[in-house]
């Protein structure tokens, strides 16, 4: 029997992109509206380096989503110079719940990121005491690498000897785009878990050139071909537990999209728990969202799961082209698209 309803237990997006100003209060409530809590990313300009600049950041993301009960859950950005005190200050804050490393030139704001992970080895030996988790953007940024084995090649040159180093070290691989991704995952301990996004599930990289250049299937990690997206669906289709739910929403102007930049990152936080349900569904899956949504996250993170529920109908609704970005505009993920599940708006 087809299913009309669903309601699951509200679910957690464990990585996401807010920006800050007045891009910041126009895309945080479609993320407030359906998730109770987030993994807020920090690569600001200039990025979130210290407990008290993620204290300022966090009033601002609270006064954006005023009246509502979501919880930014907050990072910061590992650098070469992060000291070993710092962590310690992140884990008394409670509110901060990990460290992002972000390889220096890969993606976007991460001029200011690790150039070598050696570096940070007094923070790692203190987060893997404390049990603060590091958040990989797991990509090398060798230019005599090709962009589509970035992500492999970091795997086998940076992931496995760190592993090595810091064995109990708790790791979540971000936005996995790769077949080699989803199995080291698979291979490694408790420790190690992996997030997945709605665009690296749904498309392969044809989808960045069918119809001519596709500026707003952009992302980075670049889509990758069929074979590892297959590799993905087969993941979330097995329900293990070391996968969840992280759309690494990422909004950008349009203009900025659509110019010479052709900034990287998709948004998707205005309808990202319709479209995960409804690749789920494809997927004949539906029966796993609810753990890969609201409890694969939290239990890796130590965090209780979330006591509210959520409902999704069986209707389908058409994204709209674009939406307000401060005074500019952003094209949503899948605008003018159809949706076959739509979020109840009682929570």
């Amino acid at each position: 029997m087809t299913k009309t309803t669903i309601t699951i237990t509200q679910p957690d997006d464990w990585h996401l992109h807010l920006r800050d100003g007045e891009a910041l209060n126009s895309v945080a409530p479609f993320t407030a509206r359906q998730f109770a809590r987030a993994i807020i990313m920090p690569n600001l300009n200039p990025p979130v380096t210290t407990v008290v600049r993620a204290v300022e950041y966090l009033d601002q993301i609270l006064a954006a989503v005023d009246g509502s009960d979501f919880e930014p859950l907050m990072t910061l950005y590992l650098t070469d110079n992060t000291p070993a005190s710092e962590v310690i200050a992140a884990r008394k804050s409670c509110f901060i719940k990990g460290l992002k490393l972000y390889p220096a030139g890969a993606t976007t704001n991460s001029d200011a990121g690790v150039t070598d992970i050696r570096n940070c080895d007094a923070a790692l030996e203190e987060m893997q005491k404390s049990g603060l988790p590091l958040l990989i953007h797991g990509e090398t940024t060798d230019p005599q690498v090709d962009v589509f084995d970035r992500e492999k090649v970091f795997i086998d040159k940076t992931l496995q000897p760190l592993t090595q180093r810091f064995p109990e070290l708790k790791i979540v691989f971000e936005h996995i785009t790769t077949r080699e991704a989803a199995d080291f995952v698979l291979q490694s301990g408790d420790n190690v878990a992996a997030t997945i996004t709605p665009q690296h599930l749904l498309f392969n990289r044809n989808a960045l050139f069918q119809n001519g250049l596709q500026p707003h299937n952009y992302c980075l990690p670049v889509l990758k071909r069929d074979i590892h997206q297959h590799a993905l669906l087969e993941v979330i289709r097995s329900g293990n537990n070391k996968f969840f739910l992280g759309t690494d929403s990422a909004p950008h102007a349009k203009n900025k999209k659509e110019g010479a930049c052709g900034c990287a990152g998709i948004f998707s936080a205005h309808a990202a728990i319709e479209i995960y349900a409804t690749i789920f569904e494809q997927q004949d899956a539906l029966d796993k969202l609810e753990a890969f949504a609201s409890f694969n996250g939290p239990d890796f993170y130590g965090l209780p799961r979330n006591n509210k529920t959520i409902t999704l109908n069986k209707e389908d609704w058409t994204i709209p082209d674009e939406y307000p970005l401060g005074d500019e505009t952003l094209v949503p993920f899948l605008a003018g698209q159809t949706v076959c599940w739509k979020l109840s708006e009682t929570i």
